[in-house]
């Protein structure tokens, strides 16, 4: 259970992305992505889920939003991943129901290895600030493939699309910060198969 940070990198034609991610960190963020909203997510995801996250994204955000946001969340999902290591001694799963003023947002999360994401959530707005709010699907889409996580995410009471944006990535933060926390009475991988 030491030591679990990483650093990736990811260059492409469409975006080049730097990211560190601390799992024992204590809720500090740098992020400039050049997306205001999506920084403000971001934060908020490191801040409750108490992660050190530091995020430099060049992206071609003269087109649109997809490239930027779809990429960051793949190299957080590698980030993560290469973070945990082996995932020995976590408790694996976490979840959280988070109210924001009138929203209710689930997150609930499978370490397993096995990406999948179940989500739910119905924007009526098109935008929120620069990012598209059907955004919010790919980033999550990225990260559960990329770090092969089972990932839920369900909007149970809808109400003002930031709220509802920003529910989600600080519920997504507190679950995994349960699912990554150390089980002392596991010191193996919790799991029948012997791996995830």
């Amino acid at each position: 259970m030491e030591n679990r940070t990483a650093e990736c990198r990811r260059k492409t034609k469409e975006t080049d992305i730097t990211l560190s991610l601390n799992l024992d960190g204590q809720g500090k963020s740098e992020i400039d992505t050049g997306i205001p909203f999506f920084d403000h997510m971001l934060d908020g995801f490191a801040r409750h889920g108490l992660f050190d996250l530091n995020v430099r994204v060049k992206g071609d955000i003269e087109v649109d939003s997809h490239h930027t946001i779809e990429d960051t969340g793949i190299v957080l999902g590698q980030a993560i991943a290469k973070a945990l290591g082996d995932k020995a001694g976590i408790r694996r799963y976490g979840y959280f129901i988070l109210p924001m003023d009138e929203t209710l947002a689930l997150a609930a999360i499978d370490l397993s290895g096995r990406p999948y994401l179940k989500y739910q959530a119905d924007f009526t707005a098109d935008r929120l600030g620069s990012m598209d709010t059907e955004m919010v699907r790919e980033f999550f889409y990225a990260v559960s493939y990329s770090a092969g996580m089972n990932l839920h995410l369900k909007i149970m009471e809808p109400g003002n699309n930031h709220h509802m944006a920003e529910a989600l990535f600080k519920a997504f933060g507190k679950a995994l910060d349960m699912a990554v926390s150390n089980e002392p009475r596991m010191k193996e991988v919790w799991s029948t198969k012997g791996s995830l």
